[in-house]
């Protein structure tokens, strides 16, 4: 709220408060913000001096002290202390910190749906407490709303009247704000609680299009056009723009009531409110394709590659077609740049890792455009990577099965080369061989008994 420095005119002290700064003046008198002994800041109303022996507007001052002590609740200031029978009367409530609804537009700009919404359920709300009151307000307005860091407060109830009064002081002349008077007070009609809803869907209408859905004018202008003409809310979040047009209806029984505009006040703030929520980006994450898990292949081809239109899906188990035939895979991995599938790589087989494509279906990688040949692991000259067994333990060194293999045989055949050499040394093929020399030495003896020595 803005302030100004007390002018030469301006009391110092008023009752048991001391004044500081002026917070605004209007038709009934001016507002200063003061503090008691304590310390407490208030704001102090008093009456103007040429207006102080006007018996009318002494009542009405009373009306607006009365009508502020018979509120309960959060929605206006709190009444502090009064005096109606100095010769200037005035009256001190709280103070509320903030800027008026009309200073936040004027300086910000309109409000968005959400916040405007919040604003107006609250406001509404508050209107049920002061009705349940008896008190109609009768001159809602952005500059009567004061938006405190604890929700928005209604002020000034200058004018305000005990239900079913008239809104006339005087034959033909309306009290109030030109814009955001109902037309029920411009006919000189009984005010009601539906008045006050008439005057905040003004001012509703106001906040979310920054100027006054009845335009601007001479005062007989702006009151012709409440009465006669339909209100213009281009601009007003079309979330808001059909329950506004309700409240701004001209016969008061098809206004809303304050409770029923403060529930759906709420649900449109809520459903706004989420789908600002929503509307906001999520924060980028890695996918999740892109990082190795450490788990096993599911059998089969991975899922993530896309097989050629026209081919069946292989069976499982089965062993890709080697050279020249294209891979049905497609791209096997992010490392070899996808060009697998074109220098005739094999696919990958099932159950073999294929993490962030560090292995490719021999367990090596593959150079782009080598035709599928190995490069070595961490380099030139290095050890290719071990393929994975599909079990989850560590693969064998090929080298080292075919340095086993070979030993197994060379073992194998000098074992068989002893026994061979073994048997052929003993003594039952000797023995063999002397029976046979026996029977070679009888059938060459001599028929006449005489042994004939063999050559």
């Amino acid at each position: 709220m803005a302030m100004m420095r007390l002018r030469r005119e301006d009391p110092r002290v008023v009752g048991s408060f001391k004044l500081h700064r002026r917070l605004g003046a209007g038709g009934m008198g001016v507002v200063y913000l003061g503090s008691d002994k304590k310390g407490q800041r208030v704001a102090l109303k008093v009456i103007r001096p040429d207006l102080a022996e006007d018996q009318e507007f002494r009542s009405r001052f009373a009306r607006e002290v009365s009508a502020a002590r018979r509120i309960r609740g959060g929605c206006t200031a709190r009444l502090v202390a009064a005096d109606l029978d100095a010769d200037r009367p005035w009256f001190a409530t709280q103070y509320v910190p903030g800027p008026s609804l009309h200073d936040k537009v004027v300086d910000d700009g309109p409000l968005g749906a959400a916040e405007l919404a919040a604003i107006g359920a609250a406001l509404s709300e508050g209107l049920v407490a002061v009705h349940e009151a008896g008190v109609v307000h009768r001159d809602l307005k952005p500059s009567n709303i004061l938006l405190s860091p604890k929700g928005p407060r209604i002020i000034d109830f200058g004018i305000a009247w005990a239900t079913g009064a008239s809104t006339l002081t005087h034959v033909g002349t309306a009290v109030g704000s030109p814009g955001f008077l109902a037309p029920e007070q411009v006919r000189g009609a009984m005010v009601t609680p539906a008045t006050d809803v008439f005057s905040l869907g003004a001012t509703l209408a106001y906040a979310s299009t920054a100027d006054s859905p009845f335009g601007h004018g001479s005062s007989e202008v702006m009151l012709y056009r409440v009465v006669h003409e339909e209100p213009q809310l281009h601009g007003v979040p079309d979330a808001l723009a059909p329950l506004i047009r309700a409240c701004l209806a001209k016969d008061p029984e098809e206004r809303p009531s304050t409770l029923d505009l403060s529930l759906r006040l709420k649900e449109i703030a809520t459903r706004e409110a989420q789908g600002l929520a929503e509307a906001r980006p999520p924060a980028p994450r890695a996918a999740e394709a892109d990082r190795p898990t450490g788990r096993l292949a599911d059998p089969g081809y991975s899922e993530r590659t896309l097989r050629q239109p026209g081919t069946p899906p292989p069976r499982r188990g089965s062993v890709p077609p080697r050279g020249g035939a294209p891979a049905r895979g497609g791209s096997t991995s992010r490392g070899n740049g996808g060009t697998a599938a074109r220098s005739g790589a094999r696919p990958t087989p099932a159950g073999r890792n294929t993490p962030a494509g560090r292995n490719t279906p021999a367990g090596r990688n593959t150079r782009p455009g080598s035709g599928g040949r190995p490069v070595p692991r961490g380099g030139s000259g290095g050890r290719p990577a071990p393929r994975s067994t599909g079990t989850g333990r560590r693969p064998a060194n090929p080298r080292l099965l075919r340095q086993r293999l070979f030993v197994f045989v060379v073992v194998t055949l000098l074992v068989a080369l002893g026994i061979a050499v073994v048997q052929g040394c003993q003594g039952p093929a000797q023995g063999l061989g002397r029976e046979d020399g026996g029977v070679r030495h009888q059938q060459q003896t001599r028929q006449d008994g005489t042994p004939e020595r063999l050559g």
